[in-house]
C-alpha cells in the first residue's frame, strides 16, 4: 500500500546482477525507471496498491489520492477533471492536474474524472525529481500503473455494486494466456448515478483491452488501449452568503438541468517495446497517441461584484451561461536505455532517454452574461438569477459572446540522463539532469490575420539538474536527501502578445526510512523545501486591465509521515500525516479578479494538516470463509477558499467503516460507509460562489466473483 515494498522487477534484476546470474526479462520495465528498486530511490515515494482501492471501494483517482500524505484537492472544473496539488504546489487552473499512466501523460487533455477500475498501483513519487520526468509540478509525479495482459495464466474477475443517491456500477476483468508468447486482457466498468445535489446525475463507459506479446524472454511488445465515455452534469457546487457557508442547502443545485451533461469522450494507444539488449541493458520505447473531447453547457454563479445581485437580496444569485467545445490530440514518442556497470569498485545504475510530443489544443468558448447591477434596480431575465433556497429552473438565455477560438501546438522535446552509484554497499549517490526544448504556437481566431495577436510563437529551453544520495545506517534504516530543480511552461499570452516565462522551482528533500527484516513494517519520515518563480499575477499596469504577468513566487515547506504494517494477528494499519506550510512569497495581486495578495498569504485549498488512519482485521470463519472488519479517520484542516480574501473552508474529520465476507475464494460479499456520521464538508473551491460541498454518508454493497 504505502511507501517502499519496492519494484518487484527492478530488485529481482539487481539482486540477480549482484548474483552474477543471468536475467530473464519478466514483464515490463517502467519508463523513467531504470533498474534502481524503489527503496533506494534518495525520495519519499508512497504506493497505493489497486487492491486497497478495490477493498475501499474507491473508483475515482480522486478519492484514490486522498489516501496519499501532502496530497490536497483542488477545483476540479464543475467535476469534469481531476486536480490536485503535491506538497501545497498545484498547476494550471485551467487544465487537469498532470499524472503518470504507464509513464505517459494521462492527465493532458480534457479526459474527465480518472476511473480507478484499470489500477493496478498508484505511485506518489515525491520530491525533486523533474530532471527525469521534465516538465511539471516540483511537489511531485503521480504514476498509474494499470492492469496489463500477462502471460502464463489466465483469470477474471467480476464485480456489481450498489449504494446511496441510485448508484450502480459493474466492473469486469479477464486475463486469457492464448499460448506461451502471447495473452489478452479486458478490463471496463459502467456505472450511473445520481447524486445527493438535486437534479445532478452521471454515467460513463470506459474500457483498456491490452495486448502482450513476448517472443522470447528477452524481447516483450505491448499495447493498451483507452476507452472513456463519460457524461457529467457540470456542478460549480454552492455559494457562501455573506461569507458564511452552510446558510444555503448543500444538495441545492445553482446550474440548470436543461444544461444537459457535459459530454467527455476519449480513445488512446499505448505501446511499448522492451529488449533486452545485454545482460543487464535493455531498451525501452514507446509511443502514445490520445485524443479527448469536452462539449456541453453550464450555468454559474457571476464572480464579478459588480453584476452579482446576491450581496444585496441575499437569496438571488446571478449567473453566466456559458457553451465550451474542446479537443485536444497528444502525440509522443519515447526511448531510453537502461542497466549498470563498474568503475573500479562503484557499480553504476544508468538510465539515458529522450521523449518527444506534440499536443494540440482547440478551444472554443461562448458566455452570456447579465448586465452590471445597481443595488435597488429590479431583477429581470437579463441578470439570469436563481433564488438559492426556493430555485425554479427552465430560463433559457443563448451565449453569444465570443471568449475562445484557438488553436494551440505545444511541441517539446528532451534528453535526460541519471547515474546512481552504488558508492559502498551502503551508499548510494544519485546524479542526473534533463534538458527541454518547448515550443508554443498559439492561433487566436478572435483577431484579425493582420493583428500582430493573431498568431504567437514562443520557445523555451532549460536545463534542470538533479541530485541526491541514500546511506543505509542498518540493514532496516536508511537516510536520504535530494535536491532538484524544474519547470512548468505558462499557458496564455501578456499583453504584449507574448509567452510567459515559466514556473520555475527548486527543491529539497531528506528523510528516514525503515523497513523491518520480514517486510511487514515500513515507514518513512520526509522533510521538504520548494520554490517556486514566475507564477501568474494581475499586470499591475492600468493600462493592461485583464491581463496577467509571471510576476508571482511562492513557497511550500513541511513534513510527511507514512506507516504501514502487517501486524500479528492478521491486523493491518495504513497511516499518513503531512504538515504544509504553503504561502506566497511576494506581494501580488491575483489573475482573476486582481485582488490583493499579500506576502506571507497562504495558498489556494492547501490544509496545513492533513492525517489518514485506516486499520482492518480479518478472521478465518471455518475451512474456506473469511471475514474482514475495518475503520479509518481521514482529517483535513481549515484552507483558503478564496485568493486574496479571508474566506476559508472549515475542518473536516470524516469516518469510514467496512466489512466483507468471502465465502471461498471465488465469492466476495462487501459492504463500505463513507463519512459515517454524515458531517457536513467540503472539499474545495475557487471562490466563495464556487464552493464543492463533500458527499454526505454514502453505503456501497458490492459482490465480486473470481474465476
Amino acid at each position: 500500500m504505502v511507501a517502499l515494498p519496492g519494484a518487484a522487477w527492478a530488485e529481482a534484476a539487481d539482486d540477480a546482477a549482484d548474483a552474477g546470474a543471468d536475467i530473464t526479462v519478466i514483464g515490463q520495465r517502467q519508463q523513467y525507471r531504470g533498474d534502481v528498486p524503489l527503496r533506494e530511490l534518495p525520495q519519499s515515494v508512497q504506493e497505493i496498491d489497486g487492491k486497497l482501492l478495490s477493498q475501499l471501494n474507491i473508483t475515482r483517482l480522486d478519492a484514490a489520492l486522498d489516501l496519499a500524505s501532502g496530497v490536497a484537492r483542488q477545483n476540479n472544473f464543475g467535476g469534469l477533471w481531476d486536480s490536485f496539488a503535491i506538497r501545497g504546489f498545484a498547476g494550471d487552473e485551467n487544465f487537469p492536474s498532470g499524472f503518470l499512466v504507464n509513464g505517459f501523460n494521462g492527465g493532458r487533455g480534457y479526459g474527465g474524472p480518472r476511473d480507478a477500475s484499470n489500477i493496478e498501483k498508484i505511485e506518489v513519487l515525491k520530491g525533486p525529481n523533474g530532471a527525469v520526468f521534465g516538465r511539471g509540478e516540483p511537489g511531485g509525479t503521480i504514476n498509474i500503473t494499470t492492469k496489463k495482459a500477462k502471460i502464463g495464466d489466465s483469470f477474471g474477475s467480476f464485480a456489481a455494486s450498489g449504494g446511496s443517491y441510485d448508484t450502480y456500477r459493474v466492473e469486469g476483468d479477464y486475463n486469457l494466456s492464448v499460448s506461451d508468447t502471447v495473452a489478452i486482457r479486458l478490463n471496463g466498468a459502467m456505472q450511473e448515478a445520481d447524486s445527493f445535489r438535486e437534479t445532478v446525475s452521471s454515467r460513463k463507459k470506459v474500457a483498456s483491452p491490452s495486448i502482450l506479446f513476448q517472443p522470447s524472454s528477452s524481447t516483450s511488445l505491448s499495447y493498451e488501449m483507452e476507452f472513456v465515455d463519460q457524461e457529467v452534469d457540470f456542478d460549480r457546487g454552492v455559494v457562501a452568503v455573506d461569507g458564511k457557508l452552510g446558510v444555503m442547502s448543500r444538495k441545492t443545485f445553482l446550474g440548470e438541468p436543461g444544461d444537459g451533461p457535459t459530454k467527455v469522450k476519449v480513445l488512446g494507444h499505448q505501446v511499448q517495446l522492451q529488449q533486452e539488449i545485454a545482460q543487464g541493458w535493455v531498451l525501452l520505447g514507446g509511443f502514445g497517441y490520445r485524443d479527448t473531447s469536452f462539449k456541453g453547457y453550464s450555468s454559474d454563479p457571476e464572480l464579478a461584484g459588480g453584476r452579482q445581485t446576491l450581496e444585496e437580496t441575499g437569496n438571488i444569485l446571478s449567473r453566466q451561461r456559458r457553451f465550451r467545445d474542446y479537443d485536444t490530440t497528444n502525440m509522443v514518442f519515447r526511448g531510453e536505455i537502461s542497466g549498470s556497470f563498474y568503475t573500479g569498485p562503484f557499480k553504476h545504475h544508468v538510465l539515458l532517454g529522450a521523449d518527444w510530443d506534440k499536443f494540440k489544443i482547440d478551444l472554443f468558448q461562448t458566455r452570456y452574461r447579465g448586465p452590471v447591477y445597481t443595488a435597488g434596480s429590479p431583477i429581470t431575465a437579463a441578470n439570469y438569477a436563481i433564488d438559492i433556497f426556493n430555485p425554479v429552473y427552465g430560463q433559457v438565455v443563448t451565449p453569444t459572446t465570443f471568449l475562445q477560438d484557438s488553436h494551440e501546438v505545444q511541441s517539446a522535446w528532451g534528453v535526460y540522463f541519471q547515474d546512481q552509484i552504488d558508492v559502498t554497499d551502503h551508499f548510494k549517490l544519485r546524479v542526473g539532469g534533463r534538458f527541454d526544448h518547448f515550443k508554443q504556437d498559439v492561433t487566436n481566431y478572435l483577431k484579425a490575420p493582420t493583428d500582430d495577436l493573431y498568431n504567437k510563437i514562443a520557445i523555451r529551453k532549460r536545463f534542470s539538474p538533479t541530485a541526491g544520495a541514500l546511506y543505509e545506517l542498518t540493514d532496516t534504516l536508511s537516510i536520504y536527501g535530494g535536491y532538484g530543480t524544474g519547470f512548468r511552461p505558462n499557458s496564455g499570452l501578456n499583453f504584449f502578445g507574448n509567452a510567459f516565462a515559466p514556473e520555475t522551482s527548486k527543491s529539497y528533500e531528506a528523510g528516514l526510512r525503515f523497513t523491518s527484516i520480514d517486510k511487514k513494517i515500513s515507514a518513512t519520515l520526509a522533510a521538504y523545501s520548494m520554490k517556486k518563480k514566475n507564477i501568474l499575477t494581475n499586470d499591475p499596469n492600468p493600462d493592461h486591465s485583464g491581463f496577467s504577468i509571471a510576476g508571482g513566487s511562492a513557497t511550500s515547506k513541511g513534513i510527511e509521515a507514512d506507516i504501514n504494517a502487517s501486524l500479528p494477528g492478521e491486523i493491518s494499519v495504513y497511516a499518513a500525516y503531512a504538515y504544509t506550510d504553503a504561502k506566497w512569497a511576494v506581494a501580488a495581486a491575483d489573475p482573476a479578479f486582481g485582488l490583493a495578495i499579500e506576502k506571507g498569504d497562504p495558498l489556494i485549498n492547501i490544509p496545513k494538516h492533513q492525517a489518514n488512519l485506516l486499520v482492518t482485521k480479518a478472521f478465518d470463519l471455518g475451512e474456506t470463509g473469511r471475514f474482514t472488519v475495518g475503520g479509518g479517520v481521514n482529517y483535513v484542516s481549515k484552507r483558503l477558499g478564496e485568493t486574496g480574501s479571508d474566506f476559508y473552508l472549515p475542518d473536516y474529520t470524516l469516518v469510514r467503516a467496512l466489512a466483507s465476507y468471502e465465502p471461498s475464494e471465488s465469492v466476495k460479499l462487501s459492504v463500505d460507509v463513507t463519512n459515517l456520521f454524515d458531517v457536513t464538508w467540503y472539499a474545495a473551491s475557487y471562490h466563495r460562489y464556487w464552493v464543492m460541498p463533500g458527499t454526505p454518508r454514502t453505503i456501497t454493497g458490492r459482490v465480486e466473483f473470481k474465476f
